[in-house]
C-alpha cells in the first residue's frame, strides 16, 4: 500500500563557524528562507518571489537543561538536498514525487547547549524541526521542552482563517478539545481567540494580495505532543503546548524526548493563490511508515444508522436493515455506534457479523476510547484504553471479521494520549483491523506514518446538523471551508451526504436541511477520506432522486489526483479529484449571490452533470466540454461533474 520508491540525499556542502544569515531556497528559486542569530536569538524569515510571508520570526525552545533560545552562537551551517517518490492510496493523490532543498545551521550558547535547527524547502512548502544532540558533553540523554519559541511573524495587514483551541474537559461529558468549533474567516491578527488557548492546526492566513499560508505540523507520534498555535502577541504567533488540565489532568504537558532526538515538523505551505494549500502534499512527504500492517488498509464505503436516526437505532433489527441498505449500494460495511455492547449484545453483534457476510458486506464497530480521562457512559467503554484487554478485543473483531473499527472521545493532545492513539493502531494493525478516530485530534502524517490509519473527524461534522437547526442554516458556508483548512492539511472523517430533506428517522420532523441535493452529492467528493460513511438511509431508496443514488453507488473514496479549480474560504469552492481517467468536478455556492462557473475540460469532450436547479430540485444532463462551458449556481445549491 505504501511504497518508497527511491531516497536520495545529495552531499551537504558544510560553512563553520558561519556569521550571517544561511538561505535555502526551493527547487523553483521562488521561495527563500533565511535562518540567522538576532543579537544571539535565532530566527528564521520566508520570502515568495521578494514579499515578505514571514519576518525575523523566533526559533528555539527552553528545557529543563537550559535555554535554547538565546545566546545561540551559529556554529556550522550545512546544504542537502532529498528527492523521493513514493505511493499513497489514502490521500489526495496517489503517485508523488517530493524535492526539497535541506539547509541545517548548528546553534551553540555559552553554556554549551547545542541545536540543529533543519529547514527544508520544497516548491511551496517550508518545514522547519529541531534536531538535539545529547548534552552536557553526551552525558545528558533526556530532556522535557517546557516551551517552544518558534513562531510566526505576518505582515501588517494579514487577515486569518482559524478555529480556536477549546477549553479542556468541557463539552459532551467533558471530552473537549475535539477540534469541533466554529471557524472565524477574514478577522485581523489580534482578534482573541474564543476560549483564550490559541488556534488549532491547521491555520490558514490570507496575506493581503501577495497570497495564502496554511500553518501546520505533521510527524507527531507518541514521542512527542500534539502542539497549536497562541493567540497573537506582540506580533507575533508561537507554537503552543497541550494545557495541563487535558484530558483530566493526567500526563505531562510539556514532551519529553530522548536524545539525540528531534521535534516534529512545522510545515508552512505558501501561494500566490489558494491552490498550492489545497494540493499539497508535504505533510506525508516528511514521514515515513512506522510498521507494516498485516494487510493494505481497505478504503471503503459505509452505512451508519447513528448519523440520522441516533441512538434509539442501536438495535439488532435496525441494524440489519442498514446491513441491507450496504447490500443494496453496494457499500463495503454498516458501522455500529455507541451502546451496542448493552443493546445488542455480544452473541448479537456476531449474529450481525454473520448476516451481513451473508449479503456480502461487513460490519464496523464503535468503541470509547475512555480511561480516566473523561465522563463517557456510553459503550463499550474500558475497552480501548489498556494493552492487555485492548488486545482481547482486537482478536475477538478479528475472530468475527470485522476490518475497521471507530474510536471516539479522546479530548487531549499531551504526549500521553499521543501514545494511546499510536497504541491502538499498533494493536489493530497486528489483527488485520484499520481504525477511525472520532472525538480527537487532527491527524499529523499519520496517513503514510500508520498503514491502517484510515481518518479523523477532528472538525465540526454532520452530526451537528442533527443537533442543531444552526448548524444546517451554515451547512454551505462550513462547506467551503474545510478543502482549504481541515481537509488540506488531512483525511477528514465527516459523515455526511444527507438526502433526507429532514434529519429525522421519519424525514418529517427534527432540524431542515437547506441545501440541495446535488449540493450533499458534490460532499463526497469535496471532503476527502479514504473510508465514507455516508448518512444516507434506508428509505432514500425510493424517495430521493435516482440520480442521487446512482451516484452514491459509483463514487469512489480514494483518488490519484486534486485540482483547485477556484472558490474563496466561507464563499464557494470548485475541487477537481482525478479516480483513474476520470475527473470528478464539485463544486458548492455558500452566496450570498448566484455564482457563475466555467466548468473544466481536462482533456474531455463531454461528461455528466449533475445539478441543483435550486435547492429544492436537481436535473442530470449530459454538456459538452470545450473550456467554455458554464452553470449558474444558486446559494445554497451544488453540482459534480463526471467527466468521460
Amino acid at each position: 500500500m505504501t511504497m518508497t520508491k527511491c531516497l536520495l540525499y545529495v552531499a551537504a556542502t558544510l560553512f563553520p563557524l558561519v556569521s550571517g544569515a544561511a538561505t535555502v531556497k526551493s527547487p523553483d528559486g521562488k521561495l527563500s528562507v533565511d535562518i540567522t542569530s538576532n543579537d544571539g536569538n535565532p530566527v528564521y524569515s520566508v520570502v515568495l518571489e521578494g514579499d515578505t510571508i514571514l519576518s525575523k520570526s523566533p526559533l528555539g525552545f527552553i528545557s529543563d537543561t537550559g535555554d535554547f533560545s538565546r545566546g545561540m552562537k551559529i556554529m556550522k551551517v550545512s546544504e542537502d538536498a532529498v528527492k523521493k517518490t513514493y505511493r499513497q492510496d489514502k490521500i489526495k493523490k496517489s503517485d508523488i514525487a517530493y524535492n526539497a532543498n535541506v539547509l541545517k545551521v548548528d546553534f551553540k550558547n555559552d553554556s554549551g547547549n547545542a541545536m540543529t535547527v533543519e529547514c527544508r524547502v520544497s516548491d511551496n512548502n517550508v518545514a522547519v524541526r529541531y534536531i538535539i544532540p545529547r548534552q552536557n558533553g553526551g552525558e545528558t540523554g533526556a530532556m522535557v521542552i517546557n516551551e517552544e519559541k518558534t513562531g510566526f511573524r505576518f505582515p501588517e495587514g494579514t487577515t486569518t482563517f482559524l478555529t480556536p483551541q477549546s477549553d479542556a474537559m468541557i463539552g459532551w461529558k467533558r471530552t473537549k478539545p475535539s477540534y469541533e468549533e466554529f471557524y472565524t474567516v477574514d478577522a485581523p491578527m489580534d482578534t482573541v481567540s474564543q476560549f483564550g488557548h490559541g488556534y488549532t492546526f491547521p491555520a490558514l492566513f490570507r496575506i493581503g494580495d501577495k497570497g495564502w499560508a496554511l500553518i501546520s505540523e505533521t510527524d507527531v507520534d507518541g514521542y512527542y505532543c500534539a502542539s497549536h498555535l497562541s493567540d497573537y502577541d506582540n506580533g507575533v504567533y508561537t507554537i503552543a503546548y497541550p494545557m495541563a488540565e487535558e484530558n483530566n489532568g493526567n500526563g505531562s504537558a510539556a514532551p519529553g524526548i530522548a536524545l539525540e532526538g528531534n521535534t516534529p515538523w512545522r510545515t508552512i505551505t505558501i501561494g500566490r493563490d489558494l491552490a498550492p494549500i489545497v494540493e499539497t502534499t508535504v505533510m506525508w512527504d516528511l514521514v515515513e511508515p512506522r510498521y507494516e500492517a498485516s494487510r493494505p488498509a481497505a478504503p471503503a464505503k459505509g452505512t451508519w444508522s447513528w448519523i440520522i436516526w441516533q441512538d434509539a437505532s442501536i438495535n439488532f433489527d435496525d441494524q440489519k436493515r442498514y446491513i441491507d441498505l450496504a447490500a443494496d449500494m453496494g457499500y463495503d460495511h454498516a458501522l455500529i455506534d455507541n451502546w451496542w455492547d448493552t443493546n445488542i449484545g455480544r452473541d448479537g453483534i456476531e449474529r450481525l457479523a454473520r448476516y451481513a457476510k451473508s449479503k456480502g458486506v461487513n460490519i464496523a464497530m464503535w468503541y470509547s476510547s475512555s480511561g480516566h480521562w473523561n465522563d463517557i457512559v456510553q459503550g463499550p467503554t474500558g475497552l480501548m484504553d489498556r494493552p492487555i484487554v485492548r488486545k482481547k478485543e482486537m482478536k475477538w473483531l478479528q475472530d468475527i471479521g470485522v476490518k475497521t473499527i471507530k474510536v471516539d472521545f479522546f479530548g487531549g493532545d499531551k504526549q500521553e494520549t499521543m501514545r494511546l492513539y499510536e497504541d491502538i493502531l499498533s494493536d489493530a494493525a497486528d489483527h488485520g483491523i484499520d481504525v477511525i478516530f472520532h472525538g480527537c485530534t487532527l491527524p499529523r502524517g499519520w496517513e503514510r506514518m500508520y498503514p491502517n490509519y484510515v481518518g479523523s473527524e477532528a472538525v465540526l461534522a454532520s452530526e451537528n446538523l442533527v443537533f442543531d437547526q444552526h448548524h444546517c442554516d451554515i451547512e454551505a458556508f462550513s462547506t467551503t471551508l474545510h478543502p482549504f483548512i481541515r481537509n488540506a492539511s488531512g483525511i477528514m472523517e465527516y459523515g455526511g451526504t444527507v438526502l433526507n430533506r429532514r434529519l429525522h428517522r421519519s424525514n418529517n420532523d427534527g432540524t431542515t436541511r437547506r441545501t440541495g441535493d446535488a449540493f450533499q452529492l458534490a460532499t463526497s467528493v469535496l471532503f476527502q477520506n479514504p473510508v465514507q460513511n455516508f448518512a444516507l438511509t434506508p428509505n432514500n431508496l425510493t424517495d430521493a432522486p435516482a440520480e442521487a443514488i446512482e451516484f452514491m453507488k459509483d463514487v469512489p473514496t480514494t483518488w490519484d489526483d486534486v485540482k483547485l479549480i477556484e472558490g474563496y474560504p466561507g464563499k464557494y469552492v470548485v475541487l477537481a479529484r482525478r479516480h483513474g481517467d476520470k475527473w470528478y468536478i464539485a463544486g458548492v455556492n455558500a452566496g450570498p449571490d448566484t455564482k457563475k462557473i466555467v466548468l473544466p475540460q481536462f482533456n474531455a469532450s463531454k461528461g455528466t452533470l449533475i445539478i441543483d436547479k435550486d435547492t429544492a430540485s436537481l436535473q442530470k444532463k449530459e454538456v459538452k466540454l470545450n473550456g467554455k462551458s458554464s452553470i449558474e449556481l444558486p446559494v445554497n445549491c451544488g453540482f459534480v461533474l463526471i467527466t468521460e
